[in-house]
């Protein structure tokens, strides 16, 4: 009874705070050791809270990985949106290209998170595989964006062989150098626009 009424005034007073943390530890294990090997208790253990600390901040931990997701892609709709150059869409993709071969080749780098999410849950309307489909979707949607500034003529086609591109060289990233991944994508991605 003890835990509970501390875990309550510790909620009351830092909640942001406590689902920060349990969201940041969530984010180091799922990326690192993959979202089902994961367990809450492991997370929970990491962040040092109690179970219901845990479950008040996320009731599920189905609710957790669609927050670690959605911080994600938050991340990465950010960058792309930043990495944007209007009216120069090979330029746009250049940049793309060298912030994909950089993070790639990072250290730790252990492929698209979205691409592991879906590996990890095939079932199309599980939450988790929505919140996966929704920022891929974005992303097509940018790619698509780019194609039309382009003026290709079939920007479905095109935004489609630029996301495949893009995902291929996030998994070639494990294997090659930052300036090859990224001269080869930016090379590949050119070649699609033509």
């Amino acid at each position: 009874m003890h835990a509970d009424t501390t875990d309550t005034v510790t909620h009351a007073s830092s909640a942001p705070t406590t689902r920060g943390r349990i969201l940041a530890a969530a984010s180091e294990q799922f990326y690192a050791r993959g979202i089902r090997a994961t367990s809450a208790d492991r997370i929970i253990e990491q962040v040092g809270i109690t179970k219901v600390t845990f479950y008040r901040h996320f009731r599920t931990k189905s609710d957790l990985v669609v927050a670690y997701l959605e911080q994600q892609a938050a991340a990465e709709r950010e960058w792309i949106t930043s990495t944007r150059r209007e009216g120069d869409p090979a330029g746009s993709l250049g940049a793309l290209a060298a912030g994909i071969g950089q993070a790639s080749c990072s250290p730790g780098f252990r492929g698209c998170a979205f691409i592991n999410a879906a590996a990890e849950f095939a079932d199309p309307v599980d939450p988790v595989r929505s919140t996966v489909d929704s920022h891929r979707g974005w992303v097509l949607g940018n790619f698509a964006d780019i194609a039309e500034e382009a003026g290709a003529t079939d920007v479905d086609s095109v935004s489609r062989q630029l996301m495949i591109l893009r995902d291929g060289a996030m998994v070639n990233g494990y294997l090659g150098q930052s300036e090859s991944v990224a001269a080869s994508l930016e090379a590949a991605f050119v070649s699609v626009l033509v």
